[in-house]
């Protein structure tokens, strides 16, 4: 073992040798240098924890080259410094490299709570988010480290986003929550916590008797033309005569339609086991609709066994021939819900035709008996089907 001032001019002229060599600094205990057969010089610090009788610990500094003498005897000092205050440096080292990073818990919070505990549709909101909206950089850091001005800041740079800002937000606080729970983060520490949510602007758009009418046309002529499948239109008619959510309908299975009842009695949904009661004209529109082999669902899409996933797409074209390009999906749902409450349906009934969401308002609609729910709905049916005949005959007639 050889000594002297570590400096730049003395670790260019040492060389190795056959096995490794070490260089002690004379001035400051404890800072070295490794010299490896090969060639390699490393820096490193050596020290004693609890007397002579103490463990015998080093920490690599860093590699000559990428580190220079005097940054190295600086972290020296630093790393020494901590041993004099009790500390060991090296075992916070340890505990860092084995702890892990955010990236590498999410994907374990996604396997064992996202694709197992929760709702189909839920875990895939949850994995959009995580694919658009979680940048790459944070997913490196360690979880112990992120804070919440690293949560605020991701939230901030979606401002223009309010509504996907306020989900991200809101799959941190599960996911570091999560972490407390199973031990990766201390309790109490979720950083999501007092960052505040953007306003959002609540979309409050449903169809009048005209936008029916054009809806009417714009489906019959999609299916006469080929431009959207049966199966396509025949969901779009039952969003409308049904009020269901487009998940109800899209999954929906032969086996839970009950025709001889006129309702469709769902094992399972955002709110649990489900009714939804079918008037005349959705009764139509099932009876109408070809069955396919081997197919359990009602909604067939174009993978053999499947049921239609992307609905999105036909609907825009089909929205924009009826002039209806501001309408989403989900403003199906509300058009049967206005309708019903245009037409006389008392608040509780039309909630339990539409399956609030709500526990404590779903529980107010718990006293109703199927009789008051399904006249409601035969009434509903009958006025959107009113509305849109006429145009559909203007339409065959024209044509």
């Amino acid at each position: 073992m050889a000594k002297g001032r570590i400096s730049k001019r003395l670790v260019g002229q040492i060389e190795a040798e056959e096995r490794d060599v070490y260089l002690w600094d004379s001035e400051l205990s404890g800072f070295g240098l490794k010299i490896t057969p090969t060639g390699r010089k490393t820096y490193l610090v050596q020290y004693r924890l609890g007397g002579r009788a103490g463990r015998t610990r080093r920490m690599t500094i860093g590699r000559h080259g990428v580190v220079t003498p005097e940054q190295a005897r600086l972290s020296a000092k630093k790393l020494l410094g901590e041993v004099a205050a009790g500390h060991d440096p090296a075992k916070s080292r340890d505990k860092a490299k084995a702890e892990k990073s955010l990236g590498e818990l999410l994907e374990e919070f996604f396997t064992v709570h996202v694709d197992t505990k929760l709702k189909q549709n839920t875990a895939d909101e949850y994995h959009r988010i995580k694919r658009l909206h979680i940048p790459k950089y944070i997913k490196r850091r360690q979880i112990s480290e992120v804070n919440r001005s690293d949560i605020a800041h991701i939230h901030h740079n979606m401002k223009d986003k309010p509504y996907a800002a306020n989900r991200t937000l809101a799959v941190f606080s599960k996911f570091f929550n999560w972490c407390e729970k199973h031990g990766s983060r201390i309790e109490g520490s979720n950083p999501c916590r007092h960052i505040e949510k953007y306003p959002e602007k609540k979309h409050e758009r449903f169809l009048s008797s005209q936008e029916l009418g054009r809806l009417g046309i714009a489906l019959m002529n999609a299916e006469e033309k080929g431009l959207a499948t049966p199966w396509m239109v025949a969901a779009i008619r039952l969003l409308l005569f049904t009020g269901a959510r487009l998940s109800e309908i899209l999954t929906l299975r032969w086996e839970h339609i009950q025709l001889e009842n006129h309702q469709i009695r769902l094992p399972d949904s955002k709110t649990g086991q489900k009714s939804i009661y079918l008037s005349p004209p959705a009764l139509t529109v099932l009876a109408e609709l070809p069955r396919v082999h081997n197919n359990p669902f009602v909604i067939c899409g174009g993978k053999s066994g499947n049921h239609l996933i992307n609905i999105q797409r036909p609907w825009r074209r089909i929205r924009k021939e009826a002039g209806l390009e501001d309408v989403r999906i989900h403003d199906l749902r509300h058009t049967f819900a206005s309708i019903g409450a245009i037409g006389g349906v008392s608040l509780p009934i039309l909630g339990g035709l539409v399956g609030h969401s709500q526990p404590q308002t779903t529980a107010r609609y718990a006293h109703l008996s199927a009789d008051p729910l399904m006249a409601a709905n035969d009434a509903i049916g009958e006025r959107i089907e009113q509305a849109m005949k006429p145009l559909k005959m203007a339409a065959k007639t024209n044509s």
